[in-house]
């Protein structure tokens, strides 16, 4: 997985006044927890450009003082009114300790629902996904392909290697559903297409016995 470096100073103070402070000089309270003492300092908003406005995942290499932590982003809090972000909680990672994060979500091929007239809905953007730091994937890749009009894709369908998701197993991820606008034609050229499918299966091995003679 990508990671990326944020530069910090280490806080002294965690007070409300020291947290006004520098949020007034643009700059984001931040917390690392999971190496013992939570170890709190700032950095600059611009910093968090990469790990927060992105569709990608990413670990995070935190340097402050001198010293490099290893993490994850846990929680963000951002300003109702002007999404400023207003603090950042991360976790710090063990070559042997399972992390959860989010990671995304990326589909890929045409449904044949879709090709029929049907919608695809998609529930998850991203999923929880739970490992040690070394098998934590970029992203999920779904085949929507073989989806037909009122196929679901359940995140127990899904392959993992050496991470776990963190839901339930009927948890549905992408669903083809019937469109108001979809025309009996699309209904009709998907039964045309399995009754096709199933008639070459059929002659498949008489053509074989031609070719044989």
């Amino acid at each position: 997985m990508k990671s990326i470096t944020i530069q910090g100073t280490k806080r002294e103070s965690v007070g409300k006044k020291s947290t006004k402070a520098l949020r007034d000089a643009e700059l984001v309270p931040c917390v690392v927890y999971g190496g013992g003492e939570p170890l709190n300092f700032s950095a600059e908003e611009k910093a968090f450009k990469g790990l927060v406005y992105t569709p990608e995942a990413h670990t995070v290499s935190i340097e402050v003082e001198g010293q490099t932590i290893p993490a994850v982003l846990q929680d963000i809090q951002f300003h109702p009114i002007t999404d400023k972000i207003l603090h950042v909680d991360f976790y710090q990672l063990a070559d042997d300790k399972p992390v959860i994060m989010e990671v995304p979500v990326r589909i890929t091929g045409r449904s044949k629902g879709v090709v029929a007239g049907g919608v695809l809905r998609q529930s998850f953007r991203k999923l929880k996904v739970k490992a040690i730091p070394a098998n934590l994937p970029d992203e999920i890749v779904v085949d929507v392909t073989p989806l037909r009009i009122g196929n679901k894709l359940y995140i127990g369908a899904i392959k993992t290697e050496g991470y776990s998701f963190m839901h339930p197993d009927n948890a549905v991820v992408v669903a083809v559903k019937m469109s108001r606008n979809a025309m009996k034609g699309g209904a009709a050229a998907q039964d045309d297409e399995d009754e096709e499918e199933v008639a070459t299966e059929g002659t498949a091995p008489e053509a074989a016995e031609t070719a044989a003679e």
